[in-house]
């Protein structure tokens, strides 16, 4: 997710001229999508991972769970809302991209509090080695508990993804995949561990959050 300087920019853009929502997905045959991922050769892959097939589910929920060193967060994928930012998360799940990775940014204003997560060299640097376009309408709203995807621009959706722990407004330019069903507290505890400096609200966990791994559950 780009800086918070990024976004009042948008922003402003957005009174301005009028919301045009970017198209993931063409609908294809039963029941699902074609997704477009374009390797990135500039940012090449921070782990060994394949780009993703092309053709995804477009509908149903499929449930994960995020183990930290923090405790577990469950949370609910919707495909009918984001089939190809849904597919692409699981893909990186399976294989094994975001284990013992780290959450490398926690945002605590009274505008926008989030725990930043997926990348694997620092915030916002090292992705897949690909990207892939937004899945928004422009009416995205982002309460408690929503996992959405962050990026550095419009259709540069990679690897990194957000949990809002208590509020985010913000422009609806991220594709919102799902949200937590169980464990929002450990966000809380994240949130009162602090923040690196001391005062600050916007950097670096001051406890490291650390992924242990992303476990794909339930699918219907």
């Amino acid at each position: 997710m780009k800086r918070i300087l990024l976004v009042a920019t948008l922003a402003l853009a957005a009174a301005t001229l009028p919301v045009v929502p970017a198209v993931a997905a063409a609908t294809g045959g039963g029941g699902n999508v074609q997704c477009q991922f374009t390797p990135t050769p500039e940012n090449p892959a921070a782990r060994p991972v394949t780009v993703p097939k092309a053709r995804a589910k477009a509908h149903g929920n499929v449930s994960v769970t995020i183990r930290t060193n923090y405790g577990r967060m469950d949370l609910v994928l919707n495909r009918d809302n984001a089939p190809c930012a849904v597919h692409n998360l699981l893909h990186l799940a399976r294989a094994d991209f975001y284990d013992n990775s780290q959450c490398f940014r926690l945002t605590t204003s009274a505008r926008l509090g989030v725990l930043q997560c997926g990348d694997i060299y620092r915030a916002e640097e090292g992705g897949p080695g690909y990207k892939f376009p937004d899945e928004v309408t422009g009416k995205e709203t982002y309460p408690r508990g929503t996992i959405a995807m962050g990026n550095q621009g419009p259709g540069t959706n990679g690897s990194e993804w957000f949990i809002v722990h208590s509020v985010a407004q913000i422009s609806p330019v991220y594709t919102v995949m799902g949200r937590v069903t169980r464990g929002i507290e450990v966000l809380d505890r994240i949130v009162a561990a602090g923040i690196t400096p001391d005062g600050a609200t916007d950097g670096a966990p001051k406890r490291p959050v650390r992924v242990y791994d992303v476990r794909i559950g339930h699918d219907c």
